[in-house]
């Protein structure tokens, strides 16, 4: 049987339940809506690690980022652990990427054929002051995480989104007759900040349509101990010039998710357009979520539901229609696209066509964790059935009841009622990971990584202290 087409859509920094598909009272996203209506949804899907570099390394791998080293975003994948993109080159699979990747460089062999339009890291190191992470040695970067200016406009990331868009399009149109099956990865840069997004999709979420965030300092509401020292780096919430800034983030970081959705339409038409629909398998997805003021935070870089789950839909030929609640990540993802074309590689992840079929696995063991910029130890997280566990190096836990408790506002790891599920929880976490070594091995590849620029004061200067630039695109 010959395999179909594979388009893989990844955007940036898109919390799970912004869309129309997953519920949202107010979000705009008709063309995800569309493609969810004609396929399967996974509802519980989870990044290996909430910031960019590190889960697009785990991805590209299909290995959690503490087994391939990748701790941060100035340690980017270079292609050296094999990955899906080499299993398909070797099969003889035509494999492209347009848009962006958040790799080293451009001509790593990083298992692509050809990347159009690729985005990496800056100058091929990436944020290496973020590598800094002791709290009585790091130091914050001049200048605002969420960029300058908050509200209507176009910036250089919408501009590259519509560049990429474009490109796919003419992709799609030069490959209607390939002859083999091929497999192209699509990088879009929204919803990532800066918060900045065409007039008219600014307009769709005026400040009276909007829903106050959950759980603000205002309200009472006081977090945890390794999140506060983690967000004293970068009070992003404390930077807002005014309240009606912070109004203009909300609307603009939803009319972010309309704009990328509707760049993800014109690529769904462009695959309609050229006959390709019907022998096209099509996967939407994120490499992490945004926090979107909730707790007073914003960005990602947490392993609450906001910031740690992603959207996640596939559709096609012989894709069944609805939801699947079995817990999911992007690793398995990465073992979809080898399955799809009859090949494999080592990785922790199933393929989700496999999942899709036996949906009745709601034990099923999903692991993330983060070692990067303004985390003062290493935070992990456990998803198994109905509880999540949080565990941070040198902090207390959380544990959420996910069931009953699905905002997260109540954590139950100090209640003796729920010790022997801790227990039990703690313990499956150390079938997949030890926290306090991995910990331990991040912070001394940070140090030779802060080493090698010369130690801390040089290495303070280098990256970008925001969003990293795109590569320049033509008007």
């Amino acid at each position: 049987m010959t395999h179909p087409n594979l388009l893989v859509i990844m955007s940036d920094e898109h919390q799970s339940r912004a869309m129309g598909c997953a519920g949202h009272p107010f979000v705009q996203t008709p063309n995800l809506d569309a493609l969810a209506a004609r396929g399967t949804r996974f509802t519980n899907a989870y990044t290996p690690s909430p910031i960019c570099v590190p889960a697009r390394a785990a991805f590209a791998t299909g290995k959690y980022p503490h087994q391939i080293g990748n701790w941060d975003n100035a340690m980017p994948y270079t292609g050296e652990t094999p990955g899906w993109g080499h299993a398909l080159q070797d099969a003889g699979v035509c494999v492209e990427s347009i848009g962006k990747l958040h790799y080293r460089r451009d001509d790593d062999p990083s298992g692509f054929d050809r990347q159009h339009l690729p985005m990496h890291v800056v100058d091929g190191i990436g944020m290496v002051w973020g590598s800094i992470r002791r709290e009585d040695e790091r130091m914050s970067r001049d200048g605002r995480m969420l960029g300058g200016h908050v509200g209507p406009g176009t910036s250089k990331y919408t501009d590259y989104d519509a560049a990429v868009t474009e490109r796919c399009a003419a992709w799609l149109k030069d490959h209607a007759k390939h002859e083999k099956p091929w497999c192209l990865f699509v990088g879009l840069v929204a919803p990532h900040f800066p918060l900045v997004v065409p007039q008219e999709f600014f307009d769709l979420y005026p400040p009276g349509s909007l829903l106050e965030p959950k759980l603000t300092l205002a309200s009472g509401y006081e977090r945890h101990p390794w999140l506060e020292k983690q967000n004293a780096l970068m009070d992003s919430e404390g930077n807002f010039e005014s309240p009606e800034e912070r109004l203009a983030a909300l609307s603009a970081y939803y009319g972010l998710c309309s704009w990328m959705d509707q760049n993800v339409g014109q690529i769904l038409a462009a695959l309609d357009a050229n006959g390709l629909t019907d022998t096209t398998t099509i996967v939407y997805t994120s490499d992490h979520g945004d926090n979107v003021g909730a707790r007073g935070l914003w960005g990602k870089s947490n392993f609450y539901e906001e910031s740690v789950a992603v959207p996640m839909i596939m559709a096609g030929p012989g894709v069944d229609t609805g939801t699947v609640d079995t817990p999911v990540d992007l690793l398995d993802l990465s073992a979809t696209i080898v399955d799809h074309f009859g090949t494999e590689i080592d990785t922790q992840g199933k393929p989700l066509t496999e999942i899709a079929a036996a949906p009745e696995d709601a034990e099923r063991p999903i692991f993330s964790e983060y070692h990067a910029v303004g985390a003062v130890s290493g935070g992990f997280m456990l998803r198994k059935g109905r509880w999540k566990l949080i565990e941070y190096v040198g902090f207390e836990p959380e544990l959420f009841d996910l069931q009953s408790d699905p905002e997260e506002t109540n954590d139950l790891s100090a209640d003796p009622a729920h010790a022997a599920t801790l227990s039990d929880m703690k313990s499956a976490m150390r079938e997949i990971c030890d926290p306090e070594e991995v910990n331990a091995r991040a912070f001394a590849d940070q140090d030779a990584l802060i080493e090698s620029f010369g130690g801390r004061e040089a290495a303070f200067k280098l990256g970008t202290p925001g969003a990293t630039p795109p590569p320049s695109v033509s008007p």
